[in-house]
């Protein structure tokens, strides 16, 4: 089975094609020449323009125009979206500008569920998807959330003080280690997450062990604590096991009751392990209108219709750079964050990123949530088609000073 949770920004699974992942970095970041190559020509305009409907979630509404996209560029793109879409095996599109939902877009394709295959699915707007490890940046939120109700004392806590029981686990090394390595992905232990077809991938790994936690903190250090990134989901799930710890309450349901709920998400599944507990790391299924919410709230620097839900100070350091990320990206709290070219203007943005081509992307100077989501679990093309409906398509179509 592929447990697949690293990033999709070429998939770290790919040492094997690390020019052609450098390549992509630069298309998705500075350029676009690769994305505009593969992407359709305009046709006529359709009157079917993937307009967002009512719905009995109460997304409020609006139509592209008024909230300045202009509907004469990106119409004549969507019946070329369709083909293109289908050809590169994408599953939905759907865009939020300032609060209200104004396109959406949904494809039928191959899929699977953590590595088990689903067969031809058709989505729509109640079909929910594997968002992988943007499941990481939902339990980032969490955090912000137990750290400002007071159940975690701060991010700098030391990881080995909620586990006692590893106490034969402890060096000076690891004692330094924080919650704050652990959700920057720097706490300087090995691990290994390139290939997902790979037995000693160190995420199926920890899996299969008889004691997960104790898996990832018995891994040696390679670097000193805070210096050196290294994409580890072990981390994320050391996160949920020290929510438990704190709160006496099981990942999934601190995420219904303290994000899920005060936002009207109520359809969500979690994958779980053997023992029961919910994957941390690449989890959670969820329908993409709710992921859309999830963005609207980062957006909003965590507040949703007038409640503050996650601190603000919290969002806007997790959307914030604390370390070299993967190739051209900085890393927050387990958001990546890179730019886009719009206009002429450099617009940056944060993500939620998993693998397969699951994007949440947070435009905070276009006031614009972008979700994308796909089956590339396996393909290459993963590292791509997500930037390039958001650069080709979203962002093209964004009218100057709206």
């Amino acid at each position: 089975m592929t447990r697949s949770s690293c990033p999709d920004h070429g998939e770290r699974a790919a040492r094997r094609h690390k020019s052609r992942l450098a390549s992509a970095f630069a298309v998705g970041l500075l350029g676009f020449s690769y994305a505009a190559a593969v992407w359709p020509s305009r046709a006529l305009a359709q009157t079917d323009c993937g307009v967002s409907i009512a719905d009995a979630d109460h997304w409020p509404v609006a139509t592209l125009d008024s909230v300045g996209l202009a509907s004469a560029t990106l119409c004549p793109t969507v019946q070329q979206l369709d083909t293109w879409g289908k050809d590169n095996n994408l599953h939905s599109v759907v865009v939020v500008r300032h609060g209200s939902l104004v396109f959406e877009r949904y494809f039928s394709g191959a899929d699977e569920t953590r590595g088990v295959k689903l067969g031809e699915v058709v989505f729509g707007p109640q079909t929910k998807h594997d968002v992988r490890s943007v499941t990481k940046s939902i339990v980032a939120l969490l955090l912000g959330i137990a750290i400002d109700r007071g159940w975690v004392a701060d991010i700098d806590q030391p990881v080995l003080s909620f586990f006692p029981d590893y106490a034969d686990l402890r060096t000076p090394e690891k004692d330094r280690i924080t919650l704050r390595h652990l959700v920057t992905m720097s706490a300087g232990l090995r691990w290994n997450e390139d290939n997902y077809d790979d037995p000693n991938n160190s995420e199926i790994r920890m899996d299969e062990a008889p004691d997960h936690y104790r898996f990832v903190l018995e891994q040696p250090v390679v670097a000193p604590a805070g210096q050196v990134y290294t994409y580890n989901g072990g981390g994320t799930a050391l996160i949920a096991a020290v929510l438990q710890k704190a709160t006496g309450k099981p990942l999934d349901e601190l995420a219904r009751t303290l994000l899920f709920e005060p936002l009207g998400i109520t359809d969500v599944e979690w994958k779980r392990w053997d023992n029961g507990t919910p994957v941390a790391a690449s989890g959670l299924r969820m329908r993409p209108r709710d992921l859309a919410r999830i963005g609207q709230l980062v957006l909003s620097h965590g507040a949703w219709n007038g409640a503050q839900i996650v601190p603000a100070s919290w969002v806007d350091a997790a959307t914030a750079p604390q370390i070299n990320g993967a190739g051209l990206y900085f890393y927050g709290y387990h958001f990546w964050l890179g730019r886009s070219l719009v206009q002429g203007r450099e617009v940056d943005w944060a993500s939620a990123t998993g693998n397969g081509g699951q994007r949440l992307f947070i435009v905070p100077t276009l006031d614009l949530v972008v979700v994308v989501t796909a089956g590339l679990y396996h393909s290459f093309n993963q590292s791509w088609v997500p930037i390039a409906v958001m650069n080709r398509l979203v962002l093209a179509a964004i009218e100057p000073r709206s």
